[in-house]
């Protein structure tokens, strides 16, 4: 069986870049089967390219190829490249920060610098286009991976994983009775914020599921937040409008209200500057 192709990009649907790429995969060979990750991340954002690559990679079938393409840097000196997971996924992707979870918490064998001079699409008009490698280089080599045309030594010249490209991933601090972290992501449906602390790490501190924790949000050190609120396993535990604190798909610690968005209803958001406090 050929690998499942799954492309993520902040392209949205509104106008004809994803068909574009599509078309690309489907003029390579046509037994292909192609599968949405999302379209819908945020624009130019190399971080939540990033973690929903590590949220969702694993749940494929081995083999599977990837293509996530957010690319702020299209057209310049940035590395386009394949890389090779441990576990015997491919990740098609510029080299921009995009590997830094799947590298850091599944990781990864080799990476190789797609070769243009070979696998680039032409024959369409395209090749003086700069600012379309999700169509022209991207999806197309993922196509020529997936269908055999090439192997993985095909994509071009191996360089170290020790050079991809990284965000800085902070680590929560961890104590008795407190722990401190950051939002790293959000859940941009629910409206709800995930942290950067282990569900294993909050335990070893002493919260346990039904307890009233006390939470103090800060952004850039000011207190935005600082209730008394429940933690529990599901969102069905807490009363409707409720914030609650509660174990994620990730097996992390997050912030939600149930039935409603605790984004909007506190202001609220991720990023660095965006800690928080379990005491």
């Amino acid at each position: 069986m050929k690998p499942i192709l799954v492309f993520q990009t902040d392209f949205t649907y509104k106008e004809g870049a994803v068909s574009s790429m599509y078309g690309v995969v489907k003029t390579v060979d046509r037994e292909l089967e192609i599968m949405d990750g999302t379209h819908e991340l945020p624009q130019y954002d190399t971080w939540s390219a990033s973690y929903r690559l590590y949220q969702s990679l694993q749940f494929w079938p081995e083999g599977t190829i990837y293509v996530s393409v957010v690319d702020p840097g299209v057209g310049t000196k940035r590395r386009a490249c394949v890389a090779k997971t441990v576990d015997g996924y491919y990740v098609v992707t510029p080299d921009n920060g995009s590997l830094t979870h799947v590298k850091r918490f599944i990781g990864i064998e080799a990476v190789r610098e797609i070769d243009e001079s070979v696998n680039r699409l032409r024959g369409k008009g395209t090749e003086g286009v700069a600012i379309f490698h999700g169509r022209d280089l991207f999806g197309y080599t993922a196509a020529r991976l997936a269908s055999g045309i090439i192997d993985f030594e095909g994509v071009g010249p191996e360089y170290p994983v020790e050079e991809i490209v990284e965000h800085e991933i902070l680590e929560p601090v961890v104590e008795p009775g407190r722990v401190q972290g950051i939002f790293e992501i959000n859940d941009p449906n629910f409206g709800n914020l995930w942290t950067n602390i282990p569900l294993k790490a909050f335990e070893e501190a002493g919260f346990s599921y039904g307890q009233d924790v006390q939470v103090t949000v800060r952004h850039e050190g000011e207190v935005v937040f600082d209730q008394k609120v429940l933690f529990h396993k599901s969102f069905g535990y807490a009363e409707k409008g409720a914030p609650m604190v509660y174990n994620n798909e990730l097996m992390k610690v997050a912030l939600a209200v149930s039935q409603g968005s605790f984004c909007d209803e506190y202001g609220l958001s991720y990023g660095p500057e965006w800690t928080v406090e379990f005491r």
